[in-house]
């Protein structure tokens, strides 16, 4: 769930009540270098980083970026390298030691299972980042936004030692590749550690994606996630041209619901996500032959998620009111896909705040490779400076209404940039079910825990299925 909204201490909560919590990976690097220019408040990061199996890594991390009290509250974040095909030994360092403290943080203290979830749209990471979640053990991965046909090859490679390569896309490159690459032994030192291979479930909305990725990947899926369009964050386009209702949202239609009985036919287990959040969709998904379901909204404004209290508080009142207002943006998103966003006052999603920003593009996690005149690989964002996208070969019909998603998700939870005096705004992404938050809370109360949501959705213990 975007950045660091189902952070470690949410998907230990919910592992812990037995069933399947999953950390995001998105932007880890930054998420654990700015936690500790925070002070790194209970000591959580550093109590991970004692555990790094690799020596010399972590104390290069902290003397970079811990800052003893925390930094001063106006003071700008130290910046990490933005991702690119050839990143420095210190950025891979970084990346492979974030991801490998959010998941030990997960596990911690309890035999549940732990997942992680990735975007396929964001590659350049994807190396360092499994390596480092799979070091700290981590059970399950998912990954959506994308056609993940290699990543099974890839986990493969690291539970048996080996190195991989990982094909990144590249726009204008005709009959090129350009790969990332990644060496366990060489990284560690001394020889490849053993680790388990995690399983591997593929985020799809159809059943020719999952026919294409059962039968094309270079490795063994293990099952699927079907996300309906209902889902939040983001949502596959729909198929067919693109057409938009009275408030400018994509319209979706009979061919954009997913067979299961073709995804059926495959033999592997699927979950069922998108509308499923709520009391008795767990027994209707069973019923149309699912293994259980994928929860995110219900959870994302839970106590223990990532959200800043705030915002999470403002969020479920509007709920409860029967006001909050969930729209799919077609343009927001520098991938091109659909994203879900709770319009909530004081945000980005106010057209104002919009206009109001000035574009920087200094995180980089959505920029696109594109291949440049003389051979090398360039990077661009849609939601970067229009000028520079266009100095770039980008065209400025893609740019129109793009949101910088990297430096709003970081203000979600609490991390936010400061620039000359004010502070990146935040953008709340969210299902439709957003909208009936107040299931999960009592008469009494005006907020709710991971546990609530889960005894909601499995129901009467006597009906319960084995987690």
């Amino acid at each position: 769930m975007g950045v660091a909204v189902s952070g470690w201490p949410l998907a230990r909560a919910v592992s812990s009540a037995g069933q399947l919590g999953v950390v995001s990976g998105t932007g880890l690097p930054v998420v654990m270098a700015r936690r500790l220019q925070m002070g790194d408040a209970g000591g959580h990061v550093r109590r991970a980083l004692a555990h790094f199996p690799v020596a010399g890594v972590a104390a290069r991390i902290l003397k970079r970026y811990f800052v003893p009290h925390g930094k001063a509250a106006h003071a700008p974040f130290a910046s990490a390298s933005l991702p690119q095909l050839e990143d420095s030994p210190a950025a891979i360092e970084l990346t492979v030691a974030a991801n490998f403290v959010e998941v030990f943080l997960a596990k911690e203290g309890h035999a549940g299972v732990v997942g992680i979830n990735y975007l396929e749209k964001v590659q350049i990471p994807h190396l360092a980042s499994l390596f480092g979640a799979m070091l700290a053990g981590v059970d399950y991965v998912l990954m959506g936004a994308g056609i993940p046909r290699f990543i099974p090859g890839v986990l493969d490679a690291f539970a048996s030692g080996a190195a991989a390569r990982y094909r990144i896309d590249v726009e204008q490159a005709v009959g090129e590749e350009f790969v990332t690459r990644f060496d366990p032994a060489k990284f560690c030192a001394g020889g490849a550690p053993a680790m388990k291979r995690p399983r591997f479930l593929a985020i799809i909305s159809s059943a020719t994606l999952a026919m294409t990725l059962a039968r094309k990947s270079n490795g063994h899926v293990d099952g699927f996630i079907i996300e309906r369009d209902c889902a939040g964050g983001h949502n596959a386009p729909p198929r067919g041209p693109l057409q938009l209702n009275e408030r400018g949202e994509p319209v979706y239609g009979v061919r954009d619901v997913p067979d299961l009985e073709k995804i059926k036919a495959l033999g592997l287990p699927f979950y069922l996500a998108g509308g499923y959040g709520h009391a008795g969709k767990l027994a209707e998904a069973r019923a149309l032959g699912a293994a259980g379901i994928q929860v995110g909204t219900a959870f994302a404004f839970c106590e223990e998620s990532g959200i800043d209290a705030e915002l999470k508080q403002r969020a479920v009142a509007m709920s409860v009111a029967g006001a909050a207002d969930v729209f799919t943006d077609p343009a927001a998103s520098p991938t091109g896909f659909p994203l879900k966003i709770l319009r909530l006052p004081g945000t980005l999603s106010e057209a104002r705040n919009f206009a109001a920003r000035t574009r920087i593009c200094d995180l980089g996690f959505l920029r696109r490779a594109y291949r440049k005149a003389d051979g090398g690989v360039g990077y661009r964002c849609p939601a970067e400076p229009v000028e520079d996208y266009m100095h770039k070969g980008g065209a400025v019909a893609e740019t129109l209404g793009r949101k910088c998603l990297c430096n709003a998700l970081f203000g979600n939870v609490g991390l936010p940039q400061s620039r000359h005096s004010s502070r990146e705004l935040p953008l709340i992404t969210a299902g439709d079910d957003a909208r009936r938050l107040q299931e999960f809370i009592s008469e009494q109360g005006q907020c709710y825990s991971a546990r609530d949501v889960i005894a909601r959705l499995l129901g009467p213990a006597s009906t319960r299925p084995a987690a």
